[in-house]
Order: C-alpha cells, then structure tokens, then sequence
C-alpha cells in the first residue's frame, strides 16, 4: 500500500480538475475580447468609409476644377 501512494506522486501530468480549471479561465478570457474585437473592428470600418468619402469629394473638386461642373 505504501508503495502505491508513493508511485502515484511522482507520476507526471494534470488532473482532471487542473483542466477544467484552465479552459474555464480560457473561456471567461474569450467572453471579455470577442466582444472588444468586434468594436475595434466595426471602428476600423467606419475609419474606412469617412476616409473612402473624404477621397471621393477631393475627387470630385478635382473635376470641378478641371471642368467648371460636377459629373452627372
């Protein structure tokens, strides 16, 4: 018997419990970032669209410029 308890303490490895433990961690820290990534993303996208209209009036004027009119 004693020679039992002693063989299970050097055996290498984690328990059952230890992960468990560390994909619950790892699921709460997803739960928090999913949501800040989307937000970043959504940002990155608006950032995109003024940038894409503040191009097109430069464009625009450009014309303008050129042709004393607005394309039709």
């Amino acid at each position: 018997m004693l020679q039992r308890i002693r063989t299970a303490k050097n055996e290498k490895g984690f328990t059952l419990v230890e992960l468990m433990i560390v994909v619950a961690i790892i699921g709460i820290l997803a739960a928090i970032a999913i949501p800040q990534f989307a937000k970043y993303r959504a940002r990155a996208q608006n950032s995109a669209a003024l940038s894409d209209l503040r191009n097109m009036r430069t464009d625009l004027e450009g014309f303008y410029a050129e042709w004393q009119a607005y394309p039709n």
